[in-house]
């Protein structure tokens, strides 16, 4: 496979690898956050990556005995990785995770369609959990850059896709893999995966004016500015001063609830209606797919703890915010653990 690592130590007597499981574990960690991350992509929600790469681990271990030694370490991972994903996915309600409720057009001020608990809903990446992009640079079939490729967008784009195309796009377009490679992995031949190639590649392209996701490149000062006024806003409650960071053609997600709104004025509507819910709020700095996210810890009127509200991740865009996703409970303050934030704001 291609980018392949060193091999597994010499095989040993009745054909088992000389090899105890600590010198599996040290062998194998170099690839944990990688197929992390692989898993997120297939399956859109980090406890089930985690799950699938303790799982893919496990079957490794169990089945290190058919690894003989003259292949890619790091390509037998995948391959275990992409059909325990593609089993998961087969085993499921729903094929894919959204941001957006399929067909729904945008609300107009309060929302009413309420959270929807039913439905599968994309979920956010924390940034320490990235592999090292430098490590994980991908193969020169790759058709997009890593960065790009961790964007909620981007992750919220391919979970369109039937889940043999997602993985084709996975493992050619991001990983850089070969068609061969690939066909070997998925099973088939190299012509039925171009043939899934092509069609994921123009499910993508339809979903974007310029036939693919804005690519992104490093934060930049710009983009910590942004940021910062984000969070004065919401700490000084500032409706106003939030609402003049967002483009005029700005969209905004709330999962789990069904309602997103296009535009400032909408978005400004249906924040008129909430914005007093609470006495105050306090934003902290983090990030989620490789862009800036704020966690917001809110205070009830009634309350003098401040505790975990609401988690913000922010697609900055023309010097502005071209998107913004907002996590919202029970979404939200379940995700501030993964991000290594604790349920209630100790003020110091």
């Amino acid at each position: 496979m291609t980018d392949a690592p060193g091999p597994l130590e010499p095989m040993g007597e009745q054909g088992q690898p000389a090899l105890d499981r600590l010198a599996f574990e040290r062998l194998t960690l170099a690839h944990r956050r990688e197929l992390k991350l692989h898993c997120y992509r297939m399956m859109g929600t980090l406890h089930e990556a985690d799950d699938l790469v303790q799982d893919t681990f496990l079957k490794a271990w169990r089945s290190r005995s058919q690894f003989d030694g003259r292949g890619s370490l790091r390509g037998w991972l995948y391959t275990i990785a992409t059909n325990s994903c593609l089993n998961a996915i087969k085993a499921r309600s729903s094929a894919h995770r959204i941001v957006e409720q399929p067909g729904r057009p945008p609300s107009e001020a309060r929302a009413a369609a309420g959270p929807a608990a039913e439905l599968a809903w994309l979920g956010p990446y924390p940034d320490t959990e990235l592999p090292d992009l430098v490590d994980g640079e991908p193969g020169p079939e790759a058709r997009y850059e890593t960065r790009e490729a961790v964007r909620l967008a981007f992750v919220a784009a391919i979970q369109t896709l039937p889940p043999r195309q997602r993985a084709a796009l996975l493992l050619c377009d991001v990983l850089g893999w070969s068609a061969l490679e690939s066909a070997q992995l998925l099973g088939g031949s190299t012509t039925s995966i171009n043939s899934a190639l092509q069609r994921a590649r123009a499910t993508l392209g339809a979903r974007y004016p310029q036939g693919r996701p804005l690519q992104r490149s490093r934060p930049t000062s710009e983009e910590a500015r942004l940021l910062e006024r984000y969070m004065q806003a919401w700490q000084a409650a500032n409706l106003d001063g939030f609402i003049e960071l967002l483009r005029e053609d700005a969209a905004y997600h709330m999962p789990p609830w069904r309602d997103w709104y296009q535009g400032r004025q909408a978005i400004h509507g249906f924040f008129k209606t909430v914005w007093g819910n609470f006495a105050g709020y306090h934003a902290v700095a983090t990030r989620a797919n490789g862009q800036p996210a704020v966690a917001i810890y809110a205070r009830r009127h009634q309350d003098s703890e401040w505790r975990a509200q609401s988690l913000h991740v922010i697609e900055p865009g023309d010097g502005g915010i071209a998107s913004l996703t907002v996590y919202v409970g029970p979404l939200g303050p379940d995700l501030f653990a993964p991000f290594g934030l604790p349920p209630v704001w100790q003020p110091s």
